[in-house]
């Protein structure tokens, strides 16, 4: 199992390898994906420059051509400690990042204002002020007012906006994989290896005489809560009503089975069984599987970090 562990976290690290680069801090505005107009950067950046000189606090916009199949969480997080964002020991930094080739968008905050643009407040930022303009293509619009309303949170100059309810269409259309912001290559992955594990020793539930109903309740918690890396929660939900069904009727199946009868006899007579190349021996009422063969610019950060808040959304 630990090499398996290992070898989980060896294939994740490279994965992050392809994630994409952190671009330079070149200014307050780095609009590499080319969205924003040249007064709209203007106005920003003199916009930005005055809130740190009167708060100190330091924000920063982001936008990127494409995440290169990273998710917007981890790469804002990325280039937001790559930046150093708000003063050393206070933690004051907020980036907004926007990556309009998967249509996602993210308000990175720094530890030091996680209390006063709190998770609820950022995501209601990109939900209803900088979405609705983004949806209609207007970029500049959603940058600027986005800034403005994160500007105007953190010094209370305005109104945290309002949730407006969804319509019930809306609510229908959610997402099947509702669990954590992954991208295709690392569900793959992560999939492989979850499944991989709690498929084996499911099937083995399935297939071995004596201990095989104690696997089934055993895998029990696995079925229930792994799923939901890779395929959410209620994709998990599917899975889990599936094995708490299809194991027992597959177990009863499985029984009937001539070869299952006589592997049961030999265990009892001989203490050992041979089932499809595999050799399960009785031991102290249970059994135990072996093979029969063998195998392995002019702007800085000030020494701010974040630690993942914010909230992120999509257009």
């Amino acid at each position: 199992m630990s090499r398996a562990v290992l070898l989980f976290f060896a294939l994740f690290a490279c994965l992050r390898a392809f994630a994409a680069d952190v671009p330079y801090l070149s200014g307050r505005i780095v609009d590499n994906a080319e969205i924003l107009g040249q007064e709209t950067k203007r106005k920003l950046t003199a916009q930005l420059k005055a809130h740190e000189a009167e708060t100190t606090n330091q924000i920063a916009v982001l936008t990127v051509p494409s995440l290169e199949g990273e998710s917007v969480e981890f790469y804002a997080e990325q280039v937001f400690n790559a930046w150093k964002l708000g003063q050393k020991g206070k933690d004051n930094g907020v980036l907004v990042l926007v990556a309009p080739g998967e249509r996602r968008m993210r308000i990175e905050v720094g530890y030091g204002l996680e209390g006063t643009l709190t998770d609820v407040a950022a995501s209601r930022i990109v939900r209803n002020v900088m979405t609705p303009r983004f949806k209609a293509g207007d970029f500049d619009a959603g940058v600027s007012e986005g800034v403005a309303a994160v500007i105007g949170q953190l010094t209370g100059t305005a109104a945290l906006p309002a949730d407006e309810p969804r319509p019930a269409a809306e609510r229908k259309s959610d997402k099947f994989f509702d669990g954590p912001e992954l991208s295709l290559p690392e569900r793959i992955l992560i999939g492989a290896f979850i499944f991989g594990i709690i498929g084996l020793f499911t099937v083995l539930g399935v297939l071995t005489p004596g201990m095989g109903w104690f696997l089934y309740f055993f895998l029990i918690p696995f079925w229930a809560m792994f799923p939901i890396v890779v395929v959410g929660t209620t994709g998990a939900l599917y899975l889990f009503g599936t094995y708490l069904v299809v194991f027992p009727i597959a177990k009863i199946l499985v029984s009937r089975q001539p070869w299952y009868e006589k592997a049961r006899q030999d265990i009892k007579t001989k203490g050992s069984a041979t089932i499809g190349g595999f050799t399960v021996g009785g031991r102290s009422g249970g059994s135990s599987w072996s093979s029969g063969s063998s195998s392995g610019g002019g702007f800085s950060g000030g020494g701010g970090s974040s630690g993942g808040g914010g909230a992120s959304g999509s257009w």
